[in-house]
């Protein structure tokens, strides 16, 4: 069995990776994979980085289906040199099934694992979880199949666990390849970045971005607010649309718009809808998209430009908040200690609400101070 679990990561309302059956807006880096097979050249591990939301992990499924269906070429009589135009496997191919049912023997995926003692979610993989997969390794030098070994995401990893990997990679198994996903390749061992080949995604353009979503969601709309928020990642698109993130962000919007006299009225709706029981997912996207928020205000002070609008009359009110770049570049400092002081304040479970509404009064000076040139 290959053991996968549902994904840790997995966007709520999101299919798991193993279940979308095409990658979009990813052809360089599938190409370069290709490549490498096609050239006798296959590299024992590869870092799948890119920002969340392009495609790693599909890509990752796609590259472990592909492998899976193609047996290595032992060198015998009859065996001729692989070659192969697509990564693509036919849907009702064996390995395909045996994927989609978590049943494909020559797949290991590894995620943070629930804690046996506490019954929950561990916050990083373990250096069980990495030794665990030895038993797997021995399988593939009796049977002579491949393996492939997801690791999503790489960027969980904790000490012990990355020195146990880096071992592996030191000493890869024959005929396996491990494909680590990383969001921030910066955080991992440097040793482990030089022994893997890395495959680069990037954020997908509009037009792949509305397939990807329409794949997942035939229903969703792909308006350019979603697409400006989404910033090129259908996770985000999807998650945007499961939390009512353009009406957040809106609303967001208008309360920006009423300073620097601030309608707490309104300041408080936001707070109060973010830090009810329950809403943790709505209160953490609601501070990602201040972050949105404050990086467009002071890019458009700086500017000048803003296009496509992500809310109504978000032009107008960055022209009164931002009006050159001077005022650009106070927001942009302000909106750093704002952005730390808010998340530090939630790691350490401060009311939300109030911590929120705090957060509202603090813009709510920095405008005041742009307007008048005195500090409040």
């Amino acid at each position: 069995m290959s053991d996968e679990p549902s994904g840790p990561d997995q966007i709520p309302g999101a299919p798991h990776p193993r279940d979308t059956p095409t990658l979009f807006g990813q052809d360089a880096a599938q190409a370069a994979f290709l490549d490498a097979f096609n050239s006798g050249r296959l590299h024992h591990a590869w870092l799948l980085s890119g920002p969340r939301g392009s495609g790693k992990a599909t890509l990752a499924y796609t590259l472990a289906r592909f492998l899976l269906a193609t047996p290595p070429a032992r060198g015998g009589l009859f065996d001729a040199p692989q070659t192969a135009s697509s990564l693509n496997i036919a849907n009702d191919h064996p390995v395909c099934a045996r994927i989609l049912a978590g049943s494909e023997p020559g797949l290991r995926v590894v995620t943070r694992s629930e804690n046996e003692k506490t019954k929950r979610m561990r916050d990083a993989i373990v250096v069980d979880d990495i030794r665990n997969l030895g038993d797997f390794f021995h399988l593939s030098s009796v049977d002579g199949a491949r393996r492939v070994v997801i690791i999503d995401t790489a960027d969980d990893l904790n000490t012990a666990a990355a020195n146990a990997l880096l071992k592996m990679l030191e000493e890869p198994p024959t005929d396996t390849t491990l494909m680590l996903v990383s969001h921030q390749p910066s955080r991992l061992l440097p040793t482990i970045r030089s022994r893997c080949r890395t495959l680069r995604l990037n954020k997908l353009a509009p037009d792949d971005l509305a397939a990807a979503l329409s794949q997942v969601d035939p229903s969703a709309d792909m308006g350019p607010d979603l697409a400006e928020l989404a910033q090129g990642s259908v996770g985000e698109a999807l998650r945007l649309i499961n939390l009512s993130g353009l009406q957040i962000y809106a609303e967001l919007i208008a309360t920006l718009g009423t300073l620097p006299k601030l309608n707490r009225a309104r300041a408080l709706g936001l707070a109060d809808a973010a830090a009810q029981r329950g809403a943790e997912h709505k209160r953490d996207l609601l501070v990602e998209l201040l972050d949105i928020a404050m990086a467009r205000l002071a890019r458009h002070g700086a500017t000048g430009l803003i296009a496509p609008e992500a809310a109504p009359n978000e032009s107008s009110v960055f022209a009164k908040l931002a009006p050159d770049p001077a005022s650009a570049r106070i927001w942009a400092a302000q909106s750093a200690d704002i952005s730390a002081r808010l998340r530090h304040g939630l790691a350490v479970n401060v009311d939300p609400a109030a911590l929120l509404l705090d957060t509202f009064c603090k813009l709510r000076d920095t405008a005041e101070t742009i307007k008048t040139g005195i500090p409040v």
